[in-house]
């Protein structure tokens, strides 16, 4: 891949994340996997921010109102409470952008809903994979998402209540995630079945209806604007 291409391919992405940040106007949010820290300085609005990385590397300082935890997710939630630090209050916006595995995602999200609110939103990057090669599990390819996208396929089998779609976004699409519900604990206590189910999940099992077990939606933004518009108590 060529700068060119690699720099169109970053504008796309997180343009479509700008957008999502200057429409939602989150008070708090949350992302899991900072890595220089660009995603993070688009929370423009929120007056607490969390990041968490076991190795992040920003480039600039943090925004006042940036805590960042040089840990693991799994680590940062066993050991913190997270409204505490989001002075009180619940997670409005969450990215996850960690470990591009289906089992971190899966926690990742189930950790992050129950500090979240009905009306809360959480994105999670790698969910529209590009090929097989790149969504395995093992990286191979410069353009690596992993399994993350199982993460789809889960909650739409396991959590029907919540409101899920994939944008078709370069590189690797972005899940939309809505109707959350704090008090759930279907995930949680499902763990250890639905890495027995999922992990050895085959990409061939989902690629020839890709588009629709992924939820997939045109990266048009005033569709997507529609979607993040929807009241918790909007059907899908």
């Amino acid at each position: 891949m060529n700068f060119l291409s690699r720099k169109s391919i970053e504008t796309d992405y997180y343009e479509l994340l700008t957008r999502i940040h200057a429409f939602l106007k989150p008070r708090t949010y949350v992302e899991i996997g900072i890595r220089q820290g660009h995603s993070l300085r688009l929370a423009k609005s929120a007056a607490a921010r969390v990041g968490i990385d076991p190795a992040p590397a920003l480039e600039e300082a943090p925004r006042r109102g940036t805590q960042v935890f040089a840990m693991t997710s799994d680590d940062f939630f066993a050991r913190h409470n997270l409204p505490q630090e989001l002075g009180g209050r619940p997670v409005d916006l969450a990215f996850v952008d960690g470990m591009h595995l289906f089992e971190f995602a899966l926690r990742d999200f189930a950790n992050l809903e129950k500090y979240c609110h009905r009306d809360s939103t959480i994105l999670v990057h790698d969910c529209y994979p590009v090929d097989r090669a790149s969504a395995a599990r093992e990286r191979t390819t410069q353009i690596w998402s992993g399994d993350v996208w199982k993460l789809i396929v889960c909650l739409k089998k396991y959590r029907p209540d919540l409101h899920i779609c994939t944008v078709d976004v370069p590189p690797t699409g972005l899940g939309i995630i809505r109707r959350l519900d704090p008090h759930s604990t279907t995930l949680s206590s499902l763990l250890d079945r639905l890495y027995d189910e999922f992990v050895p999940y085959d990409y061939g099992q989902m690629e020839p209806d890709k588009a629709q077990q992924l939820n997939r939606v045109e990266n048009r933004w005033n569709e997507i604007k529609s979607l993040l518009s929807a009241p918790a108590c909007a059907a899908p």
